[in-house]
């Protein structure tokens, strides 16, 4: 007879997610944070700092400075869900065969059709050769001068200055510089890499690096197995999680997800939903024990954070309830981008922002204890301290964030 699966109920799953994405200890490394947590994203740059800092203590902006551009045992690159992240270099392997190489037949044909329509080129097969042409044109350029900006490669590379006008919807048009496609595209392939930003840690601008120069040549992984090492990692940092979960995440078919949980003979368990049912979700086959309490409350007490807009624990599974219970209609912008967020033992229980003076002020959502929020309002203070002034607009800013920066 078939035994039957294991039940890993809430309480379970919080404390993984307080032991296994460093809320409850800090990390070692900034490596260690990035790759525990199966990249930090990285759409919002002030995410990976703000991210890495509520995982390790002492925390300085140079550290996680020097692994991206000195060490270079991080890596900036395009991942999963077609969202930018920053990963250990043994990760962007993983990630490039999984995730990465999916999206360059598309995006090459969105932009040879732009180049076609926009009078570049009279046919596809001459869009393709201008376009090849280009790209040659600016890994060389690349190899030859090291780090260049988008605006410095169009002095070298004078195609990329070209404009092209596209549909924007309502009868409308907007004009998109060849540069900033043709770059994605590169780095879509894994042949340039994302340098230094152009200012500070806030920035989104960066400096563009041929990938053989800056890193190596990534490897051609298999696809397949790529992405059962890449599932094997989510699971062993987030699991339980359903093939719902999984294919979220990393935007791969449901087919794709069991063939990858096939794959690492993965262990089918029951979770519970936000309407009381039990889900089926996955984890490994030595994955099965209940965490320690001391592993999830060193100290006997909840752990709190402070985590930033967009970071990966809040951003880690489709099906959410369990960790946010009632509170995404505050704590999510309408396309599902999470805002800033406090958490207590596991769950997400409210928001923080900025005052227009860098004051970090809080708004929490449900009733905690009173030892709890007075840690919030500690952590508030700390970060207020921490930032020194410097003020964190998130790129997807939610109604509650808008509402408490207001004063």
């Amino acid at each position: 007879m078939p035994t039957e699966a294991r039940h890993i109920d809430a309480a379970e799953r919080r404390r993984r997610l307080v032991a296994r994405h460093h809320l409850a200890r800090p990390a070692a490394s900034v490596e260690q944070v990035a790759g525990d947590l199966v990249g930090l994203h990285s759409t919002d740059p002030a995410t990976v700092v703000l991210s890495a800092r509520a995982r390790l203590e002492p925390f300085a902006v140079a550290d996680l400075e020097d692994a991206l551009y000195q060490r270079r045992s991080l890596l900036r690159m395009l991942g999963m869900r077609r969202t930018v992240f920053v990963v250990p270099r043994d990760l962007a392997d993983l990630v490039q065969a999984a995730c990465t190489n999916a999206l360059v037949p598309r995006e090459r044909r969105k932009l040879l059709g732009m180049l076609v329509r926009g009078g570049v080129a009279g046919s596809p097969d001459a869009a393709a050769e201008w376009l090849q042409r280009v790209e040659d044109a600016t890994v060389d350029a690349l190899r030859t001068a090291g780090e260049l900006t988008a605006s410095e490669l169009r002095t070298v590379v004078p195609e990329l200055a070209t404009q092209l006008r596209v549909p924007a919807g309502a009868m409308r048009e907007a004009v998109v510089g060849v540069a900033t496609r043709v770059l994605f595209l590169l780095a879509a392939q894994g042949r340039v890499a994302r340098g230094r930003p152009i200012g500070t840690w806030l920035s989104s601008q960066y400096r563009w690096a041929a990938m053989e120069r800056w890193l190596g040549t990534l490897p051609a992984l298999p696809e397949r197995a790529a992405r059962a090492e890449l599932v094997r990692r989510w699971l062993q940092s987030y699991g339980p999680g359903t093939v719902d979960d999984i294919a979220w995440w990393g935007r791969w078919t449901k087919a794709q997800v069991r063939t990858a949980l096939a794959d690492l003979d993965a262990v089918a368990v029951t979770v519970d939903t936000s309407d009381g049912a039990a889900a089926q979700a996955w984890v490994l086959h030595d994955d099965l024990d209940d965490t320690p309490v001391e592993e999830a409350y060193p100290d006997g007490r909840a752990p709190v954070a402070l985590l930033p807009a967009l970071d990966p624990t809040i951003m880690g599974w489709k099906e959410r309830g369990w960790y946010l219970g009632t509170h995404r209609g505050a704590l999510f912008d309408r396309t599902g981008n999470a805002g800033p967020t406090v958490w207590v033992g596991g769950r997400a229980v409210g928001a923080w922002s900025q005052r227009p003076d860098g004051e970090v002020v809080t708004r929490i959502l449900e009733d905690i204890e009173p030892d709890d929020a007075r840690r919030v309002d500690e952590a508030a203070h700390q970060l207020t301290a921490w930032l020194g002034g410097v003020r964190v607009t998130p790129r997807f800013p939610t109604p509650l964030h808008r509402e408490l920066a207001a004063g």
